[in-house]
């Protein structure tokens, strides 16, 4: 039961992080392309490569099974956005704008899947090891 707690208070935290990361940055791009839900998920993307890496049992600093979940399942979990980006992606469509709607699914996979990769190399180099 505390693990399922541990989840929910890194949810709570990381969907306040996202909320506030997205408003900011909308407010400083302005314009319809969700440019604060793309660097969200892309920052959500490294932050969960890291922690996968690093705090695995092998690692240099190994973290316990809740202190792990509370990061990637919990804050990580709550600060990315897919729901987010799939909804506004659909609205892009819907307004016309094909175009800007597959240059953001374009731009939020291939951006987050070299995050994740980045992530995961940085964690191997805090651990001393050669990134795979």
């Amino acid at each position: 039961m505390l693990t399922y707690l541990w989840i929910a208070l890194g949810s709570a935290l990381g969907g306040m992080a996202r909320y506030a990361c997205s408003t900011l940055v909308a407010q400083m791009a302005g314009g319809s392309f969700p440019w604060g839900t793309l660097l969200v998920n892309v920052v959500g993307s490294f932050v969960i490569g890291v922690f996968a890496t690093l705090g695995g049992p092998e690692s240099r600093w190994p973290l316990s099974p809740d202190a792990r979940l509370f990061v990637t399942v919990g804050l990580c979990g709550g600060y990315t956005t897919f729901s987010s980006f799939s909804l506004q992606t659909l609205d892009l469509m819907r307004e016309g704008q094909a175009g800007p709607a597959m240059g953001n699914v374009a731009a939020s996979v291939a951006l987050c899947l070299l995050s994740v990769w980045a992530g995961v190399a940085a964690g191997h180099l805090l651990n001393g090891a050669r990134p795979g």
